[in-house]
Protein backbone atom coordinates (compact mmCIF):
# COMPACT_ATOMS: atom_id res chain seq x y z
CA UNK A 1 0.00 0.00 0.00
CA UNK A 2 1.43 3.35 -1.06
CA UNK A 3 1.28 6.66 0.80
CA UNK A 4 0.63 5.04 4.17
CA UNK A 5 1.85 8.08 6.09
CA UNK A 6 -0.49 10.31 4.07
CA UNK A 7 -3.38 7.99 4.91
CA UNK A 8 -2.43 8.00 8.60
CA UNK A 9 -2.40 11.81 8.63
CA UNK A 10 -5.78 11.82 6.88
CA UNK A 11 -7.28 9.47 9.47
CA UNK A 12 -5.81 11.42 12.36
CA UNK A 13 -8.00 14.29 11.12
CA UNK A 14 -11.01 11.95 11.33
CA UNK A 15 -11.33 11.76 7.55
CA UNK A 16 -12.26 8.25 6.43
CA UNK A 17 -10.31 6.53 3.67
CA UNK A 18 -12.07 6.13 0.36
CA UNK A 19 -13.16 2.67 -0.72
CA UNK A 20 -10.14 2.14 -3.00
CA UNK A 21 -7.78 3.04 -0.16
CA UNK A 22 -9.64 0.62 2.14
CA UNK A 23 -9.28 -2.15 -0.45
CA UNK A 24 -5.51 -1.60 -0.68
CA UNK A 25 -5.26 -1.40 3.11
CA UNK A 26 -7.10 -4.69 3.65
CA UNK A 27 -5.02 -6.44 0.97
CA UNK A 28 -1.79 -5.28 2.63
CA UNK A 29 -3.07 -6.11 6.11
CA UNK A 30 -4.12 -9.62 5.13
CA UNK A 31 -0.62 -10.37 3.88
CA UNK A 32 0.89 -8.99 7.10
CA UNK A 33 -1.52 -10.89 9.36
CA UNK A 34 -0.99 -14.19 7.56
CA UNK A 35 2.53 -14.15 9.01
CA UNK A 36 1.27 -13.88 12.58
CA UNK A 37 0.65 -17.05 14.54
CA UNK A 38 -2.61 -17.60 16.42
CA UNK A 39 -0.74 -16.43 19.52
CA UNK A 40 1.53 -13.50 18.70
CA UNK A 41 4.74 -13.12 20.70
CA UNK A 42 5.29 -9.56 21.96
CA UNK A 43 8.34 -8.12 23.67
CA UNK A 44 8.24 -5.32 26.23
CA UNK A 45 8.14 -2.38 26.44
CA UNK A 46 4.58 -2.32 25.11
CA UNK A 47 1.37 -0.46 25.87
CA UNK A 48 -1.72 -2.68 26.06
CA UNK A 49 -5.09 -1.32 24.94
CA UNK A 50 -8.56 -2.67 25.66
CA UNK A 51 -11.87 -2.05 23.87
CA UNK A 52 -12.10 1.08 21.68
CA UNK A 53 -15.57 0.62 20.16
CA UNK A 54 -15.59 3.32 17.51
CA UNK A 55 -14.84 6.22 19.88
CA UNK A 56 -12.32 7.87 17.58
CA UNK A 57 -11.69 11.10 19.47
CA UNK A 58 -10.98 9.03 22.57
CA UNK A 59 -8.54 6.93 20.53
CA UNK A 60 -6.72 10.15 19.62
CA UNK A 61 -6.70 11.05 23.31
CA UNK A 62 -5.18 7.65 24.02
CA UNK A 63 -2.38 8.36 21.53
CA UNK A 64 -1.88 11.83 23.00
CA UNK A 65 -1.38 10.30 26.45
CA UNK A 66 0.40 7.08 25.54
CA UNK A 67 2.38 8.26 22.52
CA UNK A 68 2.07 7.41 18.84
CA UNK A 69 3.48 4.40 17.07
CA UNK A 70 6.27 3.66 16.35
CA UNK A 71 7.65 5.66 19.28
CA UNK A 72 5.33 3.57 21.48
CA UNK A 73 4.79 -0.15 20.89
CA UNK A 74 1.13 -1.14 21.06
CA UNK A 75 -0.87 -4.29 21.66
CA UNK A 76 -4.54 -3.75 20.83
CA UNK A 77 -6.77 -6.50 22.25
CA UNK A 78 -9.74 -6.11 19.92
CA UNK A 79 -13.21 -4.54 19.72
CA UNK A 80 -12.31 -1.63 17.46
CA UNK A 81 -15.82 -1.30 16.05
CA UNK A 82 -19.50 -1.02 17.03
CA UNK A 83 -21.43 1.23 19.43
CA UNK A 84 -19.34 4.38 18.81
CA UNK A 85 -19.90 6.80 15.93
CA UNK A 86 -16.51 6.33 14.22
CA UNK A 87 -15.90 2.60 13.83
CA UNK A 88 -14.70 3.10 10.25
CA UNK A 89 -12.03 5.59 11.29
CA UNK A 90 -10.97 3.57 14.36
CA UNK A 91 -10.50 0.25 12.62
CA UNK A 92 -8.90 1.89 9.58
CA UNK A 93 -6.32 3.66 11.74
CA UNK A 94 -5.48 0.67 13.93
CA UNK A 95 -5.10 -1.64 10.91
CA UNK A 96 -3.07 0.96 9.04
CA UNK A 97 -0.71 1.34 11.99
CA UNK A 98 -0.24 -2.44 11.99
CA UNK A 99 0.64 -2.41 8.28
CA UNK A 100 2.92 0.62 8.59
CA UNK A 101 4.72 -0.61 11.75
CA UNK A 102 4.31 -4.40 11.83
CA UNK A 103 7.08 -4.93 14.40
CA UNK A 104 5.70 -2.22 16.69
CA UNK A 105 1.93 -2.78 16.56
CA UNK A 106 0.00 -5.97 17.34
CA UNK A 107 -3.75 -6.23 16.77
CA UNK A 108 -5.94 -9.06 18.05
CA UNK A 109 -9.47 -10.17 17.30
CA UNK A 110 -12.30 -9.28 19.65
CA UNK A 111 -15.81 -10.66 19.76
CA UNK A 112 -17.05 -7.61 17.80
CA UNK A 113 -14.68 -8.34 14.91
CA UNK A 114 -17.36 -10.58 13.45
CA UNK A 115 -19.89 -10.42 10.63
CA UNK A 116 -22.87 -11.30 12.80
CA UNK A 117 -22.14 -8.90 15.68
CA UNK A 118 -21.28 -5.94 13.44
CA UNK A 119 -24.61 -6.25 11.62
CA UNK A 120 -26.38 -5.69 14.94
CA UNK A 121 -24.26 -3.16 16.84
CA UNK A 122 -23.46 -0.47 14.32
CA UNK A 123 -20.44 -1.09 12.10
CA UNK A 124 -22.43 -2.42 9.15
CA UNK A 125 -24.88 0.48 9.23
CA UNK A 126 -22.05 3.00 9.57
CA UNK A 127 -20.27 1.58 6.51
CA UNK A 128 -23.44 1.77 4.43
CA UNK A 129 -24.10 5.33 5.62
CA UNK A 130 -20.57 6.57 4.91
CA UNK A 131 -19.87 4.67 1.67
CA UNK A 132 -23.33 4.08 0.21
CA UNK A 133 -22.96 0.28 0.19
CA UNK A 134 -21.61 -2.62 2.25
CA UNK A 135 -18.35 -3.15 0.33
CA UNK A 136 -16.09 -1.62 3.00
CA UNK A 137 -17.87 -3.62 5.71
CA UNK A 138 -17.20 -6.82 3.75
CA UNK A 139 -13.54 -5.93 3.20
CA UNK A 140 -12.96 -5.41 6.91
CA UNK A 141 -14.99 -8.36 8.13
CA UNK A 142 -13.15 -10.64 5.69
CA UNK A 143 -9.90 -9.24 7.10
CA UNK A 144 -11.01 -9.92 10.68
CA UNK A 145 -10.77 -13.66 9.98
CA UNK A 146 -6.96 -13.30 9.88
CA UNK A 147 -6.51 -11.47 13.18
CA UNK A 148 -4.54 -13.40 15.83
CA UNK A 149 -6.52 -14.92 18.70
CA UNK A 150 -4.21 -13.86 21.54
CA UNK A 151 -0.75 -12.58 22.40
CA UNK A 152 1.94 -13.41 24.94
CA UNK A 153 4.17 -10.67 26.39
CA UNK A 154 7.72 -11.66 27.34
CA UNK A 155 6.52 -15.29 27.67
CA UNK A 156 5.02 -14.30 31.05
CA UNK A 157 1.67 -12.64 30.34
CA UNK A 158 -1.25 -14.12 28.36
CA UNK A 159 -3.44 -11.63 26.49
CA UNK A 160 -6.71 -12.79 24.90
CA UNK A 161 -9.60 -10.46 24.16
CA UNK A 162 -12.04 -12.25 26.45
CA UNK A 163 -10.83 -15.16 28.51
CA UNK A 164 -10.11 -18.86 28.82
CA UNK A 165 -11.74 -22.00 27.45
CA UNK A 166 -12.43 -25.42 28.96
CA UNK A 167 -11.16 -26.82 25.66
CA UNK A 168 -7.74 -25.16 25.92
CA UNK A 169 -5.14 -26.03 28.55
CA UNK A 170 -1.97 -24.96 26.73
CA UNK A 171 -0.73 -22.35 24.26
CA UNK A 172 0.18 -25.15 21.84
CA UNK A 173 -3.52 -26.04 21.61
CA UNK A 174 -4.35 -22.45 20.66
CA UNK A 175 -1.56 -22.44 18.07
CA UNK A 176 -3.08 -25.54 16.47
CA UNK A 177 -6.51 -23.94 15.87
CA UNK A 178 -7.68 -22.95 12.38
CA UNK A 179 -8.60 -19.27 12.82
CA UNK A 180 -9.35 -18.03 9.30
CA UNK A 181 -13.13 -18.02 9.51
CA UNK A 182 -16.02 -16.30 11.25
CA UNK A 183 -16.05 -16.52 15.06
CA UNK A 184 -18.18 -19.63 15.75
CA UNK A 185 -21.10 -19.71 18.18
CA UNK A 186 -19.25 -22.14 20.46
CA UNK A 187 -15.92 -23.83 20.88
CA UNK A 188 -12.42 -22.67 21.83
CA UNK A 189 -12.17 -19.65 19.50
CA UNK A 190 -15.56 -18.43 20.68
CA UNK A 191 -14.44 -18.86 24.30
CA UNK A 192 -11.26 -16.82 23.79
CA UNK A 193 -13.41 -13.97 22.44
CA UNK A 194 -16.33 -14.15 24.90
CA UNK A 195 -15.42 -15.62 28.31
CA UNK A 196 -15.24 -13.57 31.53
CA UNK A 197 -13.64 -14.02 34.97
CA UNK A 198 -15.97 -14.70 37.88
CA UNK A 199 -15.83 -14.76 41.68
CA UNK A 200 -17.11 -18.32 41.69
CA UNK A 201 -14.71 -21.21 41.20
CA UNK A 202 -14.71 -23.46 38.17
CA UNK A 203 -16.53 -22.97 34.90
CA UNK A 204 -19.97 -21.38 34.69
CA UNK A 205 -22.61 -20.47 32.14
CA UNK A 206 -22.01 -16.99 30.74
CA UNK A 207 -24.86 -14.46 30.90
CA UNK A 208 -23.69 -13.25 27.48
CA UNK A 209 -24.96 -16.41 25.83
CA UNK A 210 -21.48 -17.27 24.49
CA UNK A 211 -18.26 -18.38 26.14
CA UNK A 212 -18.02 -19.20 29.85
CA UNK A 213 -17.32 -17.64 33.20
CA UNK A 214 -14.22 -18.95 34.96
CA UNK A 215 -12.98 -18.74 38.55
CA UNK A 216 -9.60 -17.97 40.07
CA UNK A 217 -8.81 -21.69 40.24
CA UNK A 218 -9.07 -21.87 36.45
CA UNK A 219 -6.82 -18.81 35.98
CA UNK A 220 -4.24 -20.17 38.42
CA UNK A 221 -4.14 -23.57 36.72
CA UNK A 222 -3.78 -22.07 33.23
CA UNK A 223 -1.05 -19.66 34.35
CA UNK A 224 0.82 -22.39 36.19
CA UNK A 225 0.71 -24.89 33.32
CA UNK A 226 1.91 -22.31 30.79
CA UNK A 227 4.46 -20.44 32.88
CA UNK A 228 2.53 -17.17 33.01
CA UNK A 229 2.43 -14.73 35.89
CA UNK A 230 -0.98 -13.34 35.01
CA UNK A 231 -3.58 -12.72 32.32
CA UNK A 232 -4.39 -9.33 30.77
CA UNK A 233 -7.66 -9.10 28.85
CA UNK A 234 -10.32 -6.61 27.69
CA UNK A 235 -13.97 -7.31 26.82
CA UNK A 236 -15.64 -6.01 30.00
CA UNK A 237 -16.60 -2.50 31.03
CA UNK A 238 -14.85 -1.59 34.30
CA UNK A 239 -15.61 1.81 35.76
CA UNK A 240 -12.01 2.77 36.61
CA UNK A 241 -10.63 1.64 33.25
CA UNK A 242 -8.83 -1.35 34.76
CA UNK A 243 -9.65 -3.86 37.46
CA UNK A 244 -7.77 -6.74 39.05
CA UNK A 245 -9.44 -10.12 39.57
CA UNK A 246 -8.43 -13.54 40.85
CA UNK A 247 -5.94 -12.47 43.54
CA UNK A 248 -4.24 -10.12 41.07
CA UNK A 249 -3.58 -12.89 38.59
CA UNK A 250 -5.92 -11.38 35.98
CA UNK A 251 -6.52 -7.77 34.97
CA UNK A 252 -9.23 -6.31 32.75
CA UNK A 253 -8.36 -3.23 30.68
CA UNK A 254 -11.06 -1.09 29.07
CA UNK A 255 -10.01 1.82 26.85
CA UNK A 256 -13.31 3.45 25.81
CA UNK A 257 -14.05 6.29 28.30
CA UNK A 258 -17.70 7.18 28.92
CA UNK A 259 -18.63 4.04 26.97
CA UNK A 260 -21.51 4.53 24.53
CA UNK A 261 -21.20 8.24 25.40
CA UNK A 262 -23.24 7.73 28.56
CA UNK A 263 -21.67 5.24 30.99
CA UNK A 264 -19.47 7.69 32.88
CA UNK A 265 -16.50 5.31 33.17
CA UNK A 266 -12.81 6.11 33.07
CA UNK A 267 -10.60 4.41 30.48
CA UNK A 268 -7.12 3.01 30.91
CA UNK A 269 -4.10 1.64 29.09
CA UNK A 270 -1.44 -0.58 30.67
CA UNK A 271 2.23 0.20 30.05
CA UNK A 272 4.42 -2.88 30.40
CA UNK A 273 8.15 -2.25 30.86
CA UNK A 274 11.04 -4.65 31.03
CA UNK A 275 10.79 -6.98 33.98
CA UNK A 276 7.00 -6.91 33.68
CA UNK A 277 6.75 -3.62 35.58
CA UNK A 278 3.23 -2.28 35.08
CA UNK A 279 1.94 1.28 34.93
CA UNK A 280 -1.77 1.95 34.46
CA UNK A 281 -2.65 5.27 32.84
CA UNK A 282 -6.27 6.35 33.25
CA UNK A 283 -7.90 8.94 31.03
CA UNK A 284 -11.24 10.65 30.54
CA UNK A 285 -13.14 11.31 27.29
CA UNK A 286 -11.57 13.71 24.82
CA UNK A 287 -13.19 17.18 24.84
CA UNK A 288 -15.97 17.57 22.29
CA UNK A 289 -17.30 20.85 21.04
CA UNK A 290 -20.73 21.67 22.34
CA UNK A 291 -20.68 18.52 24.49
CA UNK A 292 -21.77 16.26 21.66
CA UNK A 293 -20.30 13.74 19.30
CA UNK A 294 -20.00 16.04 16.32
CA UNK A 295 -23.10 14.41 14.87
CA UNK A 296 -25.61 16.54 16.72
CA UNK A 297 -26.26 13.78 19.24
CA UNK A 298 -26.38 14.66 22.90
CA UNK A 299 -24.02 12.73 25.17
CA UNK A 300 -25.18 11.64 28.59
CA UNK A 301 -22.87 10.92 31.50
CA UNK A 302 -24.10 8.59 34.21
CA UNK A 303 -22.15 8.15 37.47
CA UNK A 304 -23.70 4.74 38.02
CA UNK A 305 -22.53 1.40 36.74
CA UNK A 306 -24.68 0.61 33.67
CA UNK A 307 -26.57 -2.55 32.90
CA UNK A 308 -24.67 -5.49 31.45
CA UNK A 309 -23.30 -4.82 27.98
CA UNK A 310 -22.48 -7.23 25.20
Amino acid sequence: MRNMDVCIDKLMECQPLNDIEVWHLCESAREALRKDANVHQVTSPVTIVGDIHGQFHDLLELFRIGGRAPQTNYLFMGDYVDRGYYSVECVSLVVLLKVRHPARVTILRGNHESRQITQVYGFYDECVRKYGNATVWKLFTDLFDYLPLAAVVDERMFCPHGGLSPSLDTIDQILALERAHEVPHEGPICDLMWSDPDDRQGWGISPRGAGYTFGHDISEKFNSENGFEFIARAHQLVMEGFNWFHNERLVTIFSAPNYCYRCGNMAAIMEVNEGLCLNFVQFEPAPRRGGDSGLGIEIEVSPQTPDYFL
